[in-house]
């Protein structure tokens, strides 16, 4: 909202089964409550049979016609009409992230990097990481760091603290920035839509360790990463994005692994910005990305 404007910007996100009428309801609804329409985007997928629907709008907050209640109610009756999944949310209120990491610090440091040079529209609350390694990065973000070990006998304690920074911190959103470890089903499902994790190949090539290592043994002309939303089938999850580079015989793993971990950034840094400007809307097992 711009100083001395009584103007809000929101997004509006939405699907539902496709069928006429859903752009034409929402328009006129906006209209009705004096609210200007900045940016829409929508899409119609024939093999789902499901519309996609984001439009950010402006509204006289001190209008009674306008007031997000008011907004709110009429978009709850009209989605009864078409059968909707909807969401409304202010533009400038930001998603708050936690960050999880293990030992590498490349994702990490370019989310932080980011987010301090407001290229990134998210508040990064807190870092956790299973090893203490990178603690001094966090802290030089003047960003609490919390390092929860995990193994075996203790994934249950440790993703329950996990669970309680989420509460204490207010998150909506974690993001797994190389954090080696696999959440548990169960919380997979409670952080269902709300965790995004960035992959070191195309899903599902070269799983496990050391995969720049395997991409050289295997002589790959192409590499990438995959940033996708984590569900309880490993490295299954919809995917959000995914970057490329050419590579060839003359690349070694340690040259695939710097080309990778730039490729991992990029991808990561995309997905983490579109979530949080509501552009990521999720369609079965695939996404719609209003980009």
């Amino acid at each position: 909202m711009s100083a001395g404007s009584s103007e809000r910007e929101y997004i509006l996100t939405l699907s539902c089964p496709d069928t006429r009428g859903i752009v034409a309801g929402v328009a006129n609804l906006l209209a009705e409550h004096g609210c200007n329409i900045t940016e829409s985007q929508q899409y119609g997928d024939s093999y789902s049979g499901r519309f996609f629907l984001r439009t950010q709008f402006t509204a006289d907050a001190s209008g009674p016609g306008a007031a997000e209640d008011a907004l709110r109610g009429a978009f709850a009756s009209l989605a009864g009409d078409f059968d909707m999944e909807w969401d409304l949310r202010p533009r400038d209120v930001r998603p708050r992230v936690l960050v999880m990491v293990s030992k590498f610090g490349h994702c990490l440091n370019d989310l932080l990097y980011r987010q301090r040079s407001g290229l990134l529209d998210v508040d990064i609350a807190a870092v956790v990481s299973n090893h203490p390694d990178l603690e001094f990065l966090a802290r030089s973000y003047d960003l609490d760091f919390h390092h929860l070990p995990v193994g075996t006998r203790t994934k249950p304690e440790q993703e329950a603290r996990l669970l309680e920074l989420v509460d204490a911190y207010d998150v909506d959103l974690v993001v797994l920035a190389r954090y080696m470890q696999i959440l548990s089903e169960e919380l997979c499902a409670k952080m269902s839509g709300r965790i995004i994790n960035i992959h070191h190949s195309f899903l599902p090539s070269f799983k496990g360790a050391r995969p720049y290592h395997q991409a050289h043994a295997r002589g790959v002309k192409l590499i990438g990463a995959t940033a996708h939303y984590v569900t309880a089938d490993l490295d299954e999850g919809p995917i959000i994005e995914q970057e490329v580079s050419r590579v060839d015989h003359t690349s070694s793993p340690e040259q695939l692994t710097a080309i990778g971990r730039d490729l991992e950034s990029l991808a990561l840094a995309r997905a983490v910005n579109w979530h949080a400007q509501r552009r990521v809307l999720l369609n079965g097992e695939r996404t719609v990305v209003f980009r």
